[in-house]
């Protein structure tokens, strides 16, 4: 697990720092909602901290093999919807990846489930696509500035 990033904040958006965010849950605490575990997820993926992935990711729908050399370069996460109710909980969420040249997104509603008060990512129904943002929308880093002002 990394100490710290080369990030100013933490991958996942919280515009907290990662000491202060998705590290603790990569130490080993409780993610106490779907949420925060997609979040802690999402920025395992950038990290490419494979064994929290496979720790987090319930055991009857882990892969075998997690081959995290060949993923894209993860940029930002947008959560669009997530509740929870009893030991089930549902996370909407829009991950941006680099192209080269321009942007992508992996849009998926996930499903998590609770079991000995920890949470675990069950299954999720993916959707792929390129992201064309428009000069003055955020820049899909992530950085919080316009598009026309940052990677554009």
């Amino acid at each position: 697990m990394p100490e710290q990033t080369t990030f100013p904040y933490c991958p996942c958006g919280s515009q907290r720092r990662y000491s202060e965010c998705c590290q603790r849950y990569h130490a080993g605490e409780k993610a106490p909602t779907p949420e925060a575990l997609m979040r802690s997820r999402f920025t395992a993926f950038v990290l490419k901290i494979e064994d929290y992935l496979r720790a987090s990711w319930h055991t009857s729908t882990q892969p075998t093999v997690l081959d995290l050399d060949n993923s894209p370069d993860w940029t930002s996460l947008r959560i669009l919807d997530s509740s929870e109710q009893g030991d089930n909980g549902q996370v909407h969420f829009q991950a941006i990846y680099r192209l080269n040249p321009g942007w992508g997104y992996l849009q998926e509603h996930s499903q998590f489930v609770r079991e000995n008060r920890r949470w675990y990512y069950l299954e999720g129904q993916p959707h792929e696509g390129v992201l064309k943002p428009g000069r003055n929308e955020p820049c899909p880093c992530g950085s919080g500035r316009k598009f026309k002002a940052c990677c554009l």
